[in-house]
């Protein structure tokens, strides 16, 4: 088996595989998993679709997109998570290469509920007979050591689920893509958290990540992203997946404060209402009095509708295509994965092996990544690399690729580089070698509010 891992960055292959647009039976999704891996030279006959990827006894972590339990949206969970049938599929064929042990493990947003999410997929029933019946398989791991919910306009947080040491804390100091937009005042935020909290882990010369212990340990990691368009980075695919291998959300910045004309990612220009928001925003996250989070709310509540009467589509998260944060942290997190050491160190060299499977079976678009709508391309796509595999997964949501953030920087040079090809060496393999473009064309896709000017020019919303 071929062990030299820097490959990965120079891989620009990237297979598709058609299926029945809305059929996602598991032999099918088997086959296309197993077509893919060999137009990419991954298979090895009786090993599986893998076998040529995992050597015998190396430890496997499965990372699929279970962001939320409930589409915010109408179109339930079919273009909100990865779909359980790529799961099993995934996992029944790295256990025929004997791998030491196999894990799945995400860490969704805090306030998903899990549990739910696994009842409703039945893959709580499908983790627990593997189990029983082959002890490789050491089930699904929630990463998150957080969750919360907001009562009476109060966080409640249920802090410290999972120990410390169940994790690897890394930090890329000046290295972070994150440091030129650094300025020293606190400006990173994620919505509906402790802005507090995230000036510990950001900060001039200071950019942490906290990732669980599980993907640093791993000798191979699969990744089984959703493709959907993301209102704050255009597209979550392979790249924006990775943000769930970190066990806490105030690890990672999702925005700057204040608009364009002030210095921040938040939004476009200059708006005072926005900017009066954000500070009602933060005083409601930092508060522990109930009685002062319902009146903090109450006053969101009615600047926020404001905004919208104003005929504002983008609100004050970051959800628009000049956010420059959302794409360095997910950058960051990727370098993380492919360079990361046990120890929290980086090697010179890549780590670990990542392979890529998307399921674009049926794809989201609309407000992803919470409230997508569905997107019916019927296709799993596969590849090596992260951001080729992206690059494909943008033309085929409608983008025009060169103005998306996260690709572009995903090509540049610096310290731990993630893609050394240029765009136009990206390879297509399978049923649509020849005819992207023209199966991109014939989409229909809804785009974000504030990514409409990142379209393709032959794209629709």
């Amino acid at each position: 088996m071929p062990e030299d891992l820097q490959k990965l960055i120079k891989d620009a292959r990237v297979s598709a595989v058609k299926i029945a647009s809305e059929n996602y039976s598991e032999s099918e999704i088997a086959a296309a998993i197993r077509r893919n891996a060999e137009n990419l030279g991954w298979a090895d006959g009786e090993r599986g679709a893998f076998g040529k990827m995992i050597r015998e006894g190396a430890k496997v972590l499965v990372k699929p997109n279970f962001v939320t339990h409930k589409n915010q949206g109408k179109d339930g969970l079919l273009p909100l998570i990865t779909h359980q049938s790529i799961i099993k599929a995934v996992v029944a064929e790295v256990l025929k290469a004997n791998p030491k042990q196999v894990i799945v493990g995400d860490a969704p947003i805090q306030s998903c509920d899990l549990d739910a999410l696994l009842r409703e997929t039945k893959l709580d029933e499908w983790a627990e007979n593997l189990q029983k019946g082959d002890a490789r398989f050491k089930g699904i791991v929630d990463f998150r050591r957080t969750v919360s919910r907001f009562v009476g306009g109060v966080r409640i947080a249920e802090e410290n689920r999972r120990p410390a040491e169940n994790f690897v804390l890394f930090n890329l100091g000046k290295d972070s893509l994150l440091e030129p937009l650094t300025d020293g005042k606190n400006s990173f935020r994620v919505t509906n958290y402790d802005p507090r909290l995230m000036a510990k882990t950001h900060s001039p010369g200071n950019h942490q990540y906290l990732v669980a212990r599980e993907v640093i340990e791993a000798d191979v990691v699969i990744n089984l992203p959703k493709l959907k368009t993301h209102k704050k980075a255009g597209i979550t695919n392979a790249l924006k997946n990775l943000v769930g291998i970190n066990g806490n959300k105030e690890f990672l910045p999702h925005h700057r404060v204040g608009g364009a004309a002030d210095g921040g990612d938040c939004y476009p220009k200059k708006d005072l209402v926005k900017r009066g928001l954000e500070y009602i925003f933060d005083w409601q996250n930092m508060t522990e009095s109930a009685a002062k989070g319902k009146m903090l709310a109450a006053a969101g509540t009615q600047l926020a509708r404001m905004t919208r009467l104003q005929g504002d589509e983008i609100g004050i998260e970051g959800a628009w295509s000049g956010n420059e944060t959302v794409p360095r942290m997910c950058l960051d997190l990727n370098r993380v994965l492919l360079y990361g050491k046990a120890d929290a160190s980086f090697g010179d060299e890549i780590q670990r092996r990542v392979l890529h499977v998307v399921d674009a079976v049926i794809a989201g678009q609309g407000d992803g990544p919470l409230a997508p709508d569905a997107l019916p391309l019927g296709l799993i796509l596969a590849g090596v690399n992260a951001t080729a595999v992206d690059w494909v997964g943008a033309i085929l949501l409608g983008y025009d690729a060169r103005k998306i953030p996260l690709l572009t920087h995903s090509f540049e040079t610096f310290r731990w580089r993630i893609a050394d090809f240029a765009p136009p060496e990206i390879e297509l393999l399978g049923d649509w070698a020849e005819n992207l473009i023209e199966l991109a064309s014939n989409q229909k896709v809804k785009h974000p509010a504030g990514w409409r000017d990142a379209k393709a020019e032959n794209a629709n919303d």
